[in-house]
């Protein structure tokens, strides 16, 4: 009993010993945990996403640019009795005639209509709505040619096979005015040299038999021949085959700038209107006394 009491308060005493040394154990290694990687928590920086309606346009012309951005596809107006829908096909001579980059939806496009429109004395809102579009229109149909006097034959030659789309045409439908040829002529080189445009060639001044682009498609034609090829196509229309063409003058040239050749249908032209040699066409051809028939992308007609 006696060795009992006695081992009470020895086993007691251990224990006190044993939980010391665990307390200094615990915070002598809690002292060298600095040279220990931490665990650091990782914060996700804040990220303020814009609101969908910010994007809207602001400003004086906030209004006009939204309507013309509706406008753009959804103008309906008629042309040659036909009733076209929206001014979409018509963004490279747009911006080329009103020196703006195009974003039909910007504040700046709007500012530059009002601008235009006050230049025409019309209402300065920088809405291109179907009163200002006419007026465009018809200020690109004043700048083509005026004298549709028909080509006498000493004002006319014959072209190389070689430079129209159908090599195969026949000989006295391969007539082009003279000056108006020697105008195309410059034109194609300075084509040629444009490297964005990667024509294949043969020589600084031709195309290579396989390019397409830029070759002659139609030129000079008798009234005969138009009459021919309006009982050919009856529904083409005073837009498509006109009855006093310019192309009696043998200074009006159809060239090749992608698509269908010469399809007045919407899907084809959309498709020309976006190749690179029509971009070309719109941004230099005046350089050579070119101007262009705004309806049909291929037509180009030299006014000098």
């Amino acid at each position: 009993m006696k060795q009992f009491r006695i081992h009470i308060p020895l086993t007691a005493a251990l224990i006190l010993i044993a939980v010391g040394m665990a307390v200094v154990i615990t915070r002598s290694s809690r002292g060298q945990s600095p040279s220990a990687p931490k665990t650091e928590q990782l914060v996700k920086p804040t990220v303020l996403m814009p609101n969908p309606t910010s994007a809207k346009p602001v400003g004086p012309f906030a209004d006009a640019a939204t309507q013309n951005a509706m406008l753009r596809n959804e103008l309906i107006w008629t042309f040659g009795n036909k009733q076209q829908r929206g001014w979409y096909l018509y963004d490279a001579l747009i911006g080329q005639t009103l020196n703006v980059g195009f974003d039909a939806s910007s504040p700046d496009f709007a500012s530059t209509i009002a601008g235009w429109q006050k230049q025409k004395a019309l209402s300065a809102n920088g809405v291109l709505d179907e009163n200002s579009w006419m007026a465009l229109v018809g200020q690109w149909q004043n700048n083509r040619l005026k004298d549709k006097t028909p080509a006498t034959p000493d004002q006319l030659m014959t072209v190389s096979a070689s430079e129209w789309f159908d090599p195969e045409r026949l000989e006295e439908n391969r007539q082009v005015e003279k000056q108006t040829y020697a105008a195309y002529r410059q034109m194609v080189a300075a084509a040629i040299a444009d490297p964005s445009l990667k024509l294949a060639h043969t020589s600084p001044n031709d195309l290579a038999p396989t390019e397409k682009f830029f070759k002659i498609i139609s030129g000079y034609r008798s009234a005969e021949y138009q009459e021919k090829l309006r009982r050919q196509s009856p529904n083409a229309g005073s837009a498509g085959l006109a009855t006093h063409s310019p192309h009696f003058t043998g200074r009006a040239l159809d060239l090749y700038v992608g698509g269908d050749p010469v399809d007045t249908k919407d899907a084809n032209r959309a498709i020309q209107v976006n190749t690179p040699a029509y971009k070309w066409l719109v941004r230099n051809a005046e350089r050579f006394g070119f101007r262009p028939y705004f309806y049909e992308p291929w037509h180009w007609e030299y006014v000098k």
